[in-house]
């Protein structure tokens, strides 16, 4: 039997209480039928999270900068591995793998930027598809793992994140956002998909049934929707889209959610909300039983009833950490470090005879909230001294060693070797009572105790220093100081909240007191600079390495975006310290992030930037600094010059903020694609091997992005050969990459018949092919990128599909415009030395015969002061004012209204509105008034119930005009259009 038959057998054999238990995280056993116990979701993002010792590969960040499908590919089997190495132990740990994260990239602010692949979709996708492939496996019945797509759909912001909505317009939804998702369901290696926390265009995205149903039109089988922890709760409890849990969880339901993470293990309130949604009529069997059978699929996709027939079943509990996952993770960390800038004078290192390795994170390996336990971490100064064992190697960190004297005891505060006591009884201070602080910013430090070598944790409110790591899902191991008028300091636990005291009698720190005016007041000592230290080290040193960047528990991480994109001051301290003791300097960033990096370190003889690696990071880094290993890392998102240019957190309009390499006017500091290796390579020649070819039909598909898609002369690709030279001294690894370069747009109003820019604005750039080439020194090769067509296309709202389904989704398609593009070929989105001209012929569409027509009102061409919003709570979208707007202009171009006499428009209203609609035309380059129609009236007591009443309401057109024209539309505040119908 097929996988669908199997579950539709076992189906047919459950109770309905069963099949309602089936659809919460924890499913219980059914004995009778052979399944066992089952919960959805192991964490898997760059290794096996929270289930002990397991190998740590780079975060997704890092493993996107190798721009290497195959070696992400192989981080996923090996993770994959290990999963199932977990599962053979304990069987009750899940085969359905909750990653790889496709998110784009759009904004370096993003608390969850490091769990990432890039801010182009496209690549994005590749990459998550080549992990999934990984986690999936080659078997063609059984898998691995079953990989979930997470998080579905834009989702960018920590900020608020379970209650705003992201505002799409429906380029942006099939530009950027639905690209990234669909590589991985097309392929078949996903066989399941999380959606996001936020809502999207008015409607929260565990509900969003269109946008899932789109999604599920992708597949080549089944893909099981599994909800994000307590999304189903939040429909009413936080975003208030429901009143009660019975009509939220049959709306989930209904939508195309599968199975419910709510409630941790207890499924009892999930499976009683959807039996009273049986019994009243809000659900029917069906819908169970849909859900029902995606779920088993997905397990019997596992191997679950297969026994030892799954071919998976012989790796055993002890297939953790590897010698071939340690090789692979010391390799994804090579290359997937990025030389940003190097001036020849330092990298690779000579064989140095002394070393000052400082900053933070100069021996200092982290991991982040979804990173396993490694079993071992190498640090970077660890593995210099291994790299170089005759050089004498010193390690400063920057951090100033303390000491701390409660004025409550007159007593110094004091830490057992154990670290689980923690007082202010010392009557001196000593090694006992020293503390090593370190800021990372904003006024957030660490202490680590000099007697137990670990920090000081506010878990549990009495204070310990038995802490390995700042970690937890509110990180306990950070604090503030505030600063009294007198000259004391007091402490504040992060998170909690709660200031620090002595209590009487035990002197025993406590993290519990709620204002600063109960805190205790503390003389802080410093026994020890830390940038004296610095300064010392690097004066003495041949070469000096400031090893910067961020903790990923704080400062940004899931939960909470970042404060700004700078480096710490206190980082800069420690760059500037150590420069001006040393004239050889280099610049190591270890971040989950791209920073603005400030006037403070232009002077870097290199700049380095590598994620948080896992447990090879020194090794990775050290092989690349040495030059054993030639750099091949390249941005997969740009590093900005200043922290303006990645516009607005919450505007998920990149083309309007003119955000990311695809829009950005400025190339930023670093763009994408950038990364440097240590010899040159010259651009000689750039051939496309058809300069002219026909525009294909509108399509809804989204071809994927790829070095050879396809090589076949099928005209629907354009191959472009490029020619590259090695003309250094040593060999490299180019990445050759491809771009469309967009001329300038049609100005509004002009002839769109005129040649020069097309109708429909397109990128500034556009990633199209990119691939890796071997060179030698002195040696010269032809790469050959090829492209399919359909990448240059735009989303046309007046552009159809025969065929499609009738939703807000496809209102419009993606078309190639005829016209002249021009593909430019280089090493960076901003270093394209190479130009070949592209002509595609067809025919531009004729214009919108909008006399005797409905039109949806979200066809506009342009919108300005718009959102598209939801038409019913569970489908539908429409256009309103955007919040602050006093009204908004839908724009819809060359359009036909000749012979109509009235317009009639669905409206709503979201509140009292204070003006007509007005319906305008333009003729000769002058808007002119063809008529007004009221707005619904909105009561005192109707609240939010008004929203979704649609009124039609018609008015008499005043002379249309003949011939071609642009139209427009003009809400005021609080009007909601859905539809414009012209007779």
């Amino acid at each position: 039997m097929t996988t669908a038959e199997r579950a539709a057998d076992l189906l047919s054999r459950l109770s309905r209480a069963e099949r309602l238990a089936m659809l919460h995280q924890a499913a219980p056993a059914v004995g009778r039928l052979g399944l066992a116990a089952f919960r959805t979701g192991t964490e898997g993002l760059h290794g096996v999270s929270w289930l002990g010792t397991a190998t740590v590969f780079p975060q997704p960040v890092g493993l996107a900068a190798t721009w290497d499908p195959s070696l992400v590919r192989r981080v996923g089997d090996a993770v994959a591995t290990e999963v199932r190495a977990k599962h053979a132990a304990d069987p009750s740990v899940s085969l359905n793998v909750w990653a790889p994260v496709v998110n784009p990239l759009r904004h370096p602010a993003w608390g969850r930027t490091e769990e990432g692949y890039s801010e182009d979709p496209h690549l994005a996708a590749q990459l998550g598809t080549a992990f999934s492939a990984g986690l999936r496996g080659d078997h063609p019945r059984v898998w691995k793992t079953v990989p979930t797509l997470k998080h579905f759909l834009a989702y960018g912001n920590e900020t608020d994140r379970a209650v705003t909505s992201s505002s799409l317009s429906l380029r942006t939804l099939h530009e950027l956002e639905l690209p990234a998702y669909r590589a991985a369901i097309e392929a078949g290696v996903a066989g399941a998909v999380m959606p996001s926390y936020n809502l999207v265009n008015g409607r929260p995205n565990h509900v969003a049934r269109e946008l899932l149903d789109e999604l599920r039109r992708w597949a080549p089988g089944s893909v099981a929707v599994v909800s994000d922890a307590g999304a189903p709760t939040n429909l009413v409890v936080g975003e208030r889209y429901y009143a009660d849990h019975v009509a939220s969880h049959a709306a989930a339901l209904r939508a195309g959610v599968d199975s419910f993470t709510d409630n941790d293990a207890d499924a009892e309130p999930t499976t009683a909300r959807l039996t009273t949604a049986l019994e009243q009529g809000l659900l029917t069997d069906d819908d169970v039983d849909r859900a029902v059978l995606r779920l088993l699929e997905l397990r019997i996709r596992t191997g679950e009833l297969d026994g030892d027939a799954d071919p998976w079943a012989a790796v055993g509990a002890d297939a953790i950490d590897l010698p071939a996952h340690r090789e692979l993770a010391r390799e994804a960390v090579a290359r997937s470090v990025v030389v940003l800038a190097n001036d020849g004078r330092l990298l690779p290192l000579a064989r140095p005879g002394r070393v000052a390795v400082v900053g933070p994170l100069a021996d200092l390996v982290l991991t982040d909230w979804y990173s396993g336990t490694p079993p071992y971490a190498v640090g970077l100064a660890s593995a210099l001294s291994e790299r170089y064992p005759e050089a004498d190697v010193t390690v400063a960190t920057g951090a100033d060693t303390v000491a701390l004297r409660a004025l409550s005891t007159g007593a110094y505060v004091t830490v057992s070797t154990d670290g689980a006591v923690v007082t202010a009884t010392a009557p001196r201070a000593d090694g006992a009572t020293h503390f090593e602080v370190t800021d990372w910013g904003d006024g957030v430090l660490t202490l680590r105790s000099a007697a137990s070598g670990r920090l000081l944790t506010g878990a549990g409110w009495i204070l310990r220093a038995d802490a390995d790591r700042v970690g937890g899902w509110v990180a306990q191991e950070t604090f503030r100081r505030h600063h009294h008028t007198d000259g004391t300091w007091s402490l504040q636990h992060v998170g909690s909240g709660r200031w620090v005291r002595v209590q009487h009698g035990t002197a025993t720190l406590v993290a519990e007191a709620h204002r600063p005016e109960d805190a205790e007041r503390f003389a802080w000592r410093t026994v020890r600079s830390g940038l004296v230290d610095v300064a010392a080290a690097a004066a003495s040193a041949d070469v000096v390495l400031v090893v910067a960047g961020n903790d990923p528990h704080v400062a940004g991480r899931e939960t909470e975006d970042r404060p700004h994109l700078r480096l710490p001051v206190a980082t800069t301290e420690v760059w500037r310290t150590a420069r001006e003791a040393c004239d050889r300097a280099v610049l190591v960033v270890t971040s989950s992030y791209p920073y603005v990096l400030g006037p403070e370190t232009a002077d870097a003889d290199a700049v380095v930037w590598s994620s948080h690696g896992g447990q090879e990071l020194g090794h990775g880094l050290v092989d690349v600094l040495a030059g054993d290993v030639e750099p091949s890392g390249r941005l997969a998102q740009g590093w900005p010059a200043t922290e303006e240019q990645p516009g607005d957190l919450l505007d998920y309009d990149q083309a309007a903020q003119g955000a990311t390499y695809r829009y950005g006017a400025d190339d930023g500091a670093f763009p994408f694609g950038h990364g440097l290796s240590y010899t040159t390579v010259a651009y000689e020649e750039l051939v496309l091997d058809r300069p002219e070819l026909g525009a294909p039909a509108p399509t809804h598909d989204h071809p994927a992005l790829g070095p050879t898609r396809s090589t076949a002369d099928d005209g629907e690709t354009v191959g472009a050969r490029v020619t590259v030279r090695n003309t250094g001294r040593r060999p490299v690894d180019e990445l050759v990459q491809l771009y469309s370069l967009a001329d300038d747009p049609v100005p509004d109003g002009a002839d769109r018949s005129a040649s020069g820019g097309l109708p429909i604005p397109r990128p500034r750039r556009l990633l199209l092919a990119y691939a890796r080439v071997h060179l030698e020194p002195g040696e010269a090769r032809e790469v050959v990128l090829r492209s399919d067509v359909t990448r240059l296309a735009v989303w046309d709202v007046a552009a159809s599909v025969p065929g499609a389904p009738e939703d807000w989704v496809h209102v419009g398609a993606l078309r190639v415009q005829p016209g002249r593009y021009t593909l430019a070929a280089g090493r960076s989105s901003a270093d394209l030395p190479l130009r070949a001209t592209l002509t595609v012929t067809g025919v531009e569409p004729g214009p919108r015969p909008f006399a005797g027509s409905a039109v949806p009102a979200i066809a506009a061409t342009h919108t300005d002061g718009l959102v598209l919003s939801d038409l019913a709570p569970e489908a539908g979208a429409v256009l309103e004012v955007a919040p602050g707007r006093a009204h908004g202009v839908a724009r819809y171009d060359r359009v036909v209204l000749q012979g109509a006499a009235s317009v009639t428009l669905r409206l709503a209203s979201a509140r009292p509105v204070h003006g007509a609609v007005g319906i305008e035309a333009r003729t000769g380059g002058t808007w002119r008034r063809l008529g007004a129609v009221p707005a619904p009236v909105v009561g005192p007591d109707e609240g939010t119930a008004a929203r979704y009443r649609w009124d039609q309401v018609t008015t008499a057109l005043a002379d249309a005009p003949e011939g071609v024209t642009d139209l427009r539309v003009v809400l005021p505040a609080g009007a909601r259009l859905a539809e414009l119908a012209f007779a």
